[in-house]
């Protein structure tokens, strides 16, 4: 009976554990390719319930913050983003459960830990927001916030993704519009510091602007580009099976056969008998079709420069963390062996019928490879890289023409910011996404 009701405990534990799923994933993504925010938006509220445990809210807010940020709906963006800074801090203070789950079960019975890059991102998207709703004030909070939490990464971490160069150089603008010359110092010296020692890693270099000398006899429009979609997670696995006649490898990935990796191993050790496996999530590329873009005002024109490069943010996450994730499914490819072995021998004594032993033992294996899944967790909605410029005009009202072209310079889209009041010595930020 105890058996019985561990075994059911495991089950119930089981089925609590998930992740979006790819093909979710890609369909918002398409929406988003195809700038239909509204389906996205709704998309992902649906999706709810049935992809976002309770335990991992913080990412269904950001998932959703950020298409509603897109959409350009700052004040319903940052209650989300507000909401998922909440969370994640509270998952931080507090002391995290399931790890035991993560060597008997898979990674996904843990809470979703933020990765450093996407929380970094979170402090930007909030004070983009509080930009766009004329409250610098708020968005030099949200700087403030933003170095802190990456100089105590720095302090903490003394390689790979340790800060934050496009974050810290955003801040540093920041603190350059509301007049906070010492603390734009710093930042800036850090972001550059931080663009060379990470550049290779992330795939971006310092970014440099022409500034005129009369500067604050013009007004300024820094503009961000958002462009491309994130690689997604999805599961990999490797399953060993084998018999006293036969043996078989298979490397079933999630998106590749007509049912889910886990389900194909479950499938494959009830057919063949025994089985082990280990699961790891891994990267699939995204393609968008925008490559370069510029900015059209006055006559002149404002080539964008890549300031971010998210997908090289995320393969790092993942290298980082790829040695404590293959150890922890090897881990419970040997605790599951062991559990299955002891089940087949406690049936097989207490029934006297060894076939009852074997059926039990079989059934602990399927049960170990329909639980094998990789964690596939992450901020799916972020686009692949952040391009900028900055465009010094003469004040008041303009126009400005956002042009995007393709790898063989063919102009591909354009989108036109219509009456921005830009004043004289004063600063205005813009955004616009693309995904396709």
């Amino acid at each position: 009976m105890k058996a019985r009701v561990y075994l059911l405990g495991l089950v119930l534990l089981c089925s609590a554990c998930t992740a979006p799923s790819l093909r979710y994933k890609k369909e918002v993504q398409s929406m988003l390719a195809s700038q239909k925010m509204e389906e996205a938006q709704a998309r992902v509220e649906q999706a709810k319930e049935k992809h976002y445990s309770e335990r991992d809210a913080s990412l269904f807010y950001l998932d959703k913050a950020l298409v509603l940020h897109d959409s350009h709906q700052p004040y319903e963006s940052d209650i989300l983003f507000s909401s998922a800074q909440q969370h994640i801090n509270e998952n931080t203070a507090k002391s995290i459960s399931g790890t035991a789950g993560t060597l008997l079960i898979n990674d996904l019975t843990a809470p979703y830990t933020v990765a450093s890059y996407e929380q970094a991102l979170t402090f930007f998207f909030r004070a983009m927001n509080f930009l766009e709703q004329n409250k610098i004030s708020s968005a030099a909070v949200e700087a403030r916030k933003a170095v802190f939490f990456l100089d105590h990464l720095r302090g903490s971490k003394s390689s790979g993704y340790n800060d934050d160069p496009f974050v810290q150089y955003f801040a540093s603008l920041i603190f350059e519009s509301e007049g906070n010359l010492s603390s734009a110092r710093i930042a800036r010296t850090n972001s550059l510091k931080a663009y060379e020692r990470l550049g290779k890693d992330l795939k971006v270099s310092a970014p440099e602007f022409y500034v005129p000398q009369d500067a604050q006899d013009w007004g300024e429009i820094i503009l961000f580009h958002y462009n491309g979609l994130l690689p997604l997670k999805k599961t990999a696995t490797f399953m060993l099976s084998w018999n006293e006649l036969v043996s078989y490898a298979s490397y079933p990935e999630e998106g590749h056969g007509v049912v889910a990796p886990e389900v194909h191993n479950a499938i494959l050790t009830a057919m063949v008998g025994r089985s082990a496996g280990i699961s790891a999530p891994i990267l699939e590329q995204t393609p968008y079709q925008v490559s370069t873009s510029w900015a059209e005002a006055n006559g002149q024109r404002y080539y964008t420069q890549k300031v971010a490069d998210f997908a090289a943010a995320a393969h790092l996450d993942l290298q980082e963390k790829r040695p404590g994730i293959l150890f922890r499914s090897a881990t419970r490819a040997v605790v599951k062996q062991v559990a299955s072995v002891q089940a087949g021998r406690a049936m097989t004594e207490a029934t006297g019928d060894e076939g009852i032993g074997e059926l039990a033992r079989l059934l602990v294996n399927i049960f170990g490879a329909v639980t094998e899944k990789a964690d596939t967790r992450q901020w799916f909605t972020l686009p692949a890289e952040v391009r900028m410029t900055r465009i010094f005009v003469a004040p008041g009202n303009q126009n400005i023409r956002l042009l995007f072209s393709d790898g063989y310079g063919n102009i591909i889209g354009e989108h036109t910011f219509e009456n921005v009041f830009v004043p004289k010595g004063g600063r205005v930020f813009l955004h616009h996404r693309t995904a396709y």
